[in-house]
């Protein structure tokens, strides 16, 4: 029986990690193993992998010489960031140049870099149908990630890049169905008459387990994914059929978005107008028939829903 090549997955206690680490563990023919790096190994997602048979290593993204430890002996690595952690675009960057410096240094085989598009190509900065941020970006934490692609290039990692999209988790801690005064419930989405890809993060890891099952024929490519591409309409349609009552969408202009006065406001106010504006070619590259022939369990979101009903119980 041939040995199995170990995984080491950044994250593995995170969203996009963790469902790549289950992947991996719950399936008994794997031919892979998982070494899950966390900044915690003590915590409780962190001990519940270990149990699961995965190896639990320390590393820091800031510091090159930890994860480049943690890579030792890998033959695949899955590379995330989390831009939200500290909301730094030059902090992002600098990490991911140390995920990419580190994997070389490694030798690492096979790499999957979690990525999102560069908006800048769509609306130049010079571009007034939304503000420019920080004084040069669209919607930073798209485009420093679209910026990074090109360290895992220069390095010379071989990266299969893995553009990711909208989680539907976010609807439960970002944008549930809301109660009105009359009782009615309303599903308030800056999405004008647009499709907004979205997908359960869960499969964005089972998506990169199965591009490591494909070997490397996928190197050097950009996978793009999602589960279902719904206007706001559809979606407020799938509340109402899950939650056995009526919910409306109403279309939230994107200028109101920007104003709401929540941090980050302005940067999601930019991403839904993207999302929105360029939704022919935002979903035009997520083909959801080829993300199924790499994870046949994608979920729709109804799928999704139904199995997350009770996040919704309180509305």
């Amino acid at each position: 029986m041939a040995e199995k090549q170990l995984i080491a997955v950044v994250g593995a206690t995170g969203a996009q990690g963790g469902g790549l680490a289950r992947a991996i563990l719950d399936d008994p023919a794997s031919a892979f193993t998982v070494r899950a790096l966390t900044r915690n190994a003590g915590s409780d997602k962190a001990r519940e992998l270990a149990r699961l048979g995965a190896e639990v290593v320390e590393a820091d993204l800031d510091d090159e010489a930890s994860v480049t430890e943690a890579f030792e002996g890998a033959y695949g690595t899955y590379l995330v960031t989390d831009f939200w952690a500290h909301g730094s675009p030059e902090r992002e960057y600098a990490q991911a140049g140390n995920l990419a410096k580190a994997a070389k240094a490694a030798g690492v085989e096979h790499a999957i870099w979690s990525t999102l598009e560069d908006t800048r190509k769509a609306v130049p900065l010079d571009d007034d149908r939304m503000p420019t941020l920080m004084g040069k970006y669209k919607v930073p934490h798209f485009d420093v990630k679209g910026d990074a692609n090109a360290l895992f290039s220069e390095a010379g990692v071989p990266t299969t890049f893995l553009q990711t999209t909208f989680y539907w988790e976010g609807f439960a801690s970002f944008s549930p169905p809301k109660r009105q005064e009359d009782g009615s419930l309303v599903l308030a989405l800056a999405m004008g008459e647009g499709r907004l890809a979205g997908i359960a993060s869960e499969d964005i890891g089972r998506t990169a387990y199965g591009i490591f099952k494909r070997g490397k024929g996928l190197v050097g490519q950009t996978v793009s994914i999602a589960g279902e591409h719904l206007t706001g309409a559809e979606y407020a349609k799938a509340f109402a059929e899950v939650l056995g009552e009526p919910v409306h969408y109403y279309p939230v202009p994107f200028e109101g978005l920007r104003a709401a006065g929540f941090p980050a406001a302005e940067e999601i106010g930019n991403m839904f107008q993207y999302y929105a504006e360029f939704d022919a070619e935002f979903t035009g590259r997520r083909d959801l028939a080829a993300v199924r022939e790499l994870n046949p369990q994608l979920k729709t979101f109804k799928d999704w829903l139904t199995a997350n009903k009770d996040a919704f119980a309180a509305l």
